[in-house]
């Protein structure tokens, strides 16, 4: 079972309000998302395990269990270019759940043009598989988003 909780402080909405069919339908895969607060801030790893993918807008995190997590920085952010966003670790480390991974600045995000709003997805998971997912409510860095058998 796979604990993922929240990179992020913020409202959880649920993918299905991502302004993005691909994660809105859940093509990547189930999960929830997050409306971050428009602070500058530090995302951090939802689980603990090693970086598989990491770019300045997004990076997957897989546990022992095999579960890669996605967790998407924004929408459509990567025409950003990595502008304000400042990446904390390497592809390849080993992270904790709670340690930082990327620094951004949501209000500059949202300044640029593109929404703010994080996808936290199970990558290759069924619905079916998760539970006790927020889809609603505030939540803090750490909150539980759900869990993944």
């Amino acid at each position: 079972m796979t604990n993922v909780t929240s990179p992020l402080a913020g409202r959880a909405i649920g993918l299905a309000n991502v302004p993005d069919p691909v994660f809105s339908g859940a093509m990547v895969g189930p999960g929830t998302a997050i409306d971050p607060v428009r602070e500058p801030s530090e995302v951090v790893s939802p689980v603990d395990g090693v970086v598989v993918s990491l770019h300045p807008h997004a990076f997957v995190v897989v546990d022992e269990s095999g579960h890669g997590v996605l967790v998407h920085l924004g929408i459509d952010t990567v025409q950003l270019n990595g502008e304000g966003f400042e990446l904390l670790v390497n592809k390849g480390d080993t992270v904790a759940r709670g340690q930082a991974v990327v620094r951004w600045d949501p209000a500059a995000v949202e300044t640029a043009g593109k929404s703010p709003i994080c996808p936290v997805v199970a990558l290759e998971a069924t619905a079916e598989s998760l539970a006790e997912l927020r889809e609603s409510g505030d939540v803090k860095t750490g909150d539980s988003l759900f869990s993944w058998s």
